[in-house]
């Protein structure tokens, strides 16, 4: 739900900088990659979650578990940017990555799928709790192909762009991930809309097999479609280089010294940990919150996706012709988590309502809210990352989000079994989740108010010096 980094003022630092040629066209190619990881999330958040929690009656706390181990493997994130600098596959530096690492966790979706079921039937006792084992790696290869993939191709959205036309191409691309999860919640909708909640699991199992054939086979198609030719005609990675055969000046080790050279980088690193954890609890759980209370059926919690993709689409394009501008970067991004926060209270009074239409108004407000708060992060990511490592200060701002919605995903549903031990009615359970969300955002609030980008952007470009001169050996 879901980030690319450069700071413009380090690529401006040169009168002589070269200048991205991309048209507003490619920038919506490039942004078919986005849409397709968009559909993914659905799969996996929208469905496997659906199914374990509500049909299969595992406990919340192991599906969610489960599913964050593609998030808790992000640490990789750092390494497959910084290699995605220094080593090129076939003599380019982001899209073989991008290739391998979609074909890959296309095909451990899948095998999550078929491992699911073979979690859900069978007894409590060693046999259960080693397929529990099975999904978590299963979901741990998902997620380290999808580093291996998405931290380069962020670094390509980098590379092909320039001060003059950078937000512009990350407005494009992130609004098209929630395109992706708009047109993912829709047509899986569709696929499965003869699921019912009395649906016999054998059945069900047959439905969502095919969807899980067909979603990631257009996913793979349209990564290709995105970046085929791509960085061979636009990428300005070689020419923004300052040191003939960087990719053998700048280790791994150094790239991370860069990385830590700034307290800015912790600071904001935090901030991004607290926000996305408060941000996305509710992933393993919206849906069956409108299972257990409003009574919906499977199509119809599919379809909260679409509501909340179609808020964060509107909230991210608003917020950044019309908020943005006026508040600043920092105030934007305040102003979002203080809105979420609200959106979370919210949702806890639209389950004493029961009723659909108020929930789905509500999902619809945190998805718009949620749109502002991402895009006054998303802009700070872009003056919080030094140019000559791009790929690792990417990859490092991916582990912080990803780590955080690993957590976020695992508190979610701890919180859940919590509340279910804690009060009898399912709204006070899930209303539980909603409400610890809340109060994170305001510690959000208080982290990011001590982010100093000047500070960051001031260390960086002096540790950056001493690399390039081997002062850090």
């Amino acid at each position: 739900m879901a980030s690319s980094n450069l700071s413009d003022a380090q690529l401006s630092s040169s009168e002589s900088a070269p200048v991205s040629t991309i048209t507003l066209l490619t920038m919506f190619r490039l942004g078919l990659y986005q849409m397709g990881l968009g559909m993914m999330s659905v799969l996996a958040l929208g469905v496997m979650n659906r199914v374990m929690i509500g049909n299969l009656a595992i406990p919340a706390t192991i599906a969610a578990g489960a599913i964050a181990m593609h998030q808790f493997v992000a640490p990789a994130r750092v390494w497959f940017g910084q290699r995605s600098d220094s080593r090129p596959i076939l003599g380019y530096h982001r899209t073989g990555y991008i290739w391998i690492g979609t074909v890959i966790f296309a095909i451990a979706s899948y095998v999550a799928l078929q491992v699911m079921w073979q979690l859900g039937s069978a007894e409590r006792g060693s046999e259960f709790y080693g397929w529990v084992g099975v999904l978590g790696l299963t979901f741990a290869i998902y997620g380290l192909a999808l580093s291996a993939g998405s931290t380069p191709f962020a670094a390509l959205l980098v590379d092909v762009s320039d001060e003059g036309n950078r937000s512009k191409l990350v407005g494009v691309v992130w609004s098209m991930l929630m395109v992706g999860i708009v047109i993912g919640a829709i047509l899986i909708s569709v696929l499965l809309k003869q699921v019912t909640n009395d649906t016999p699991v054998a059945v069900m199992q047959a439905s969502i097999n095919r969807v899980f054939v067909i979603v990631p086979a257009i996913v793979v198609g349209l990564a290709v479609v995105a970046t085929a030719g791509m960085e061979k005609k636009y990428s300005l990675y070689r020419l923004r280089s300052t040191v003939r055969d960087r990719e053998d000046k700048i280790t791994f080790g150094r790239a991370l010294r860069v990385l830590t050279a700034s307290r800015q980088t912790g600071i904001f690193f935090t901030f991004l940990l607290v926000m996305t954890i408060s941000l996305f609890m509710q992933d393993a759980i919206l849906e069956p919150y409108g299972a257990k209370v409003f009574n919906m059926e499977f199509s119809k919690t599919t379809l909260l996706n679409a509501f909340w993709g179609t808020g964060t689409l509107i909230g991210i394009s608003t917020t950044g012709f019309l908020i943005a501008p006026r508040l600043g970067k920092k105030n934007t991004a305040k102003l979002g988590c203080l809105l979420v926060a609200a959106c979370f209270i919210l949702l806890i009074l639209a389950g004493f309502t029961a009723n659909e239409t108020v929930l789905k108004t509500g999902v619809f407000l945190f998805g718009l809210c949620s749109g502002v708060v991402t895009t006054g992060a998303l802009s700070l990511m872009l003056d919080l990352t030094a140019a000559e490592t791009a790929g690792t200060f990417i990859g490092a701002w991916g582990l912080s989000q990803a780590m955080a919605r690993a957590l976020a995903t695992v508190a979610g549903g701890t919180v859940l079994d919590l509340g279910t031990k804690l009060f009898s009615a399912p709204v006070l359970a899930y209303g539980l989740v909603f409400a610890v969300q809340a109060c994170g955002m305001i510690l959000a609030v208080y982290l990011l108010s001590r982010v100093d980008v000047a500070e960051f952007q001031a260390n960086a470009k002096q540790a950056i010096a001493s690399v390039m001169q081997g002062e850090l050996d």
